[in-house]
């Protein structure tokens, strides 16, 4: 089979992984699944403004830290139990159902496919492993290696220095525009995967491929890269 000339660098959290599995905790502790998005966004925002002023935190401590200012701006009061529990089920998000096929038609049409996370190292390794995704990776990297969150220049060019090539024989597929952006702004190629409560953003670098699901948009670099 003739080599593809793209490294395909997948996002985790949301991309691959369901972090829907995190609405149960979110209803019980603070009343209201939707909070699950809030924090969400706080989490993103406050990983960016880290790197922006030159600080860096495991993302796991900076998940629960962000937590805990959501209940405070939201008067709920959390238990060591309620933490404990919801980094449990940060630990055992699932797979989506789209993420193996999809995987699996890139292994066979011989790309090569990477991770790259926010998460730490060995916490992105072991939740991973736990979906029944690891494998089909050859190499797992997290931001915690170079020491700034995406979407910083300097974390897609970690990935492309270990692999001894340029930004620009990258492939970064996520479900948030937030990181395309910064893929294409690397010298990256993107594909957005837009999952429920992710969309284009129709200003700034844009990504080449937009796909609602996963095996579409592996589909589409089949073509793109033949």
């Amino acid at each position: 089979m003739k080599p593809r000339s793209k490294i395909i660098v997948f996002d985790v959290n949301e991309t691959l992984l369901d972090i829907e599995i995190l609405n149960p905790f979110f209803a019980s502790a603070y009343g209201d699944a939707r909070v699950m998005r809030q924090w969400f966004a706080e989490l993103i925002l406050y990983s960016q403004a880290l790197t922006l002023s030159g600080s860096y935190l495991e993302f796991g401590k900076l998940a629960v830290g962000v937590l805990q200012m959501v209940a405070e701006i939201r008067g709920v009061s959390l238990s060591d139990a309620d933490v404990a529990d919801f980094t449990a089920r940060m630990r055992s998000m699932p797979a989506h159902p789209d993420a193996a096929p999809a995987l699996a038609l890139l292994q066979r049409e011989g790309f090569r496919l990477a991770t790259l996370t926010n998460s730490g190292a060995k916490a992105g390794k072991a939740v991973l492993e736990k979906a029944g995704l690891a494998g089909h990776f050859e190499r797992l990297f997290s931001v915690e290696e170079a020491g700034q969150f995406k979407p910083a220049p300097a974390t897609y060019e970690f990935v492309a220095t270990s692999f001894g090539v340029e930004t620009g024989s990258l492939r970064m597929v996520a479900a948030h525009t937030w990181d395309t952006l910064g893929a294409v702004a690397a010298g990256c190629d993107a594909a957005l995967l837009t999952r429920p409560g992710n969309a284009l953003l129709p200003v700034g670098p844009q990504p080449g491929i937009v796909e609602k699901d996963l095996v579409s948009l592996a589909r589409r670099i089949v073509e793109t890269d033949s």
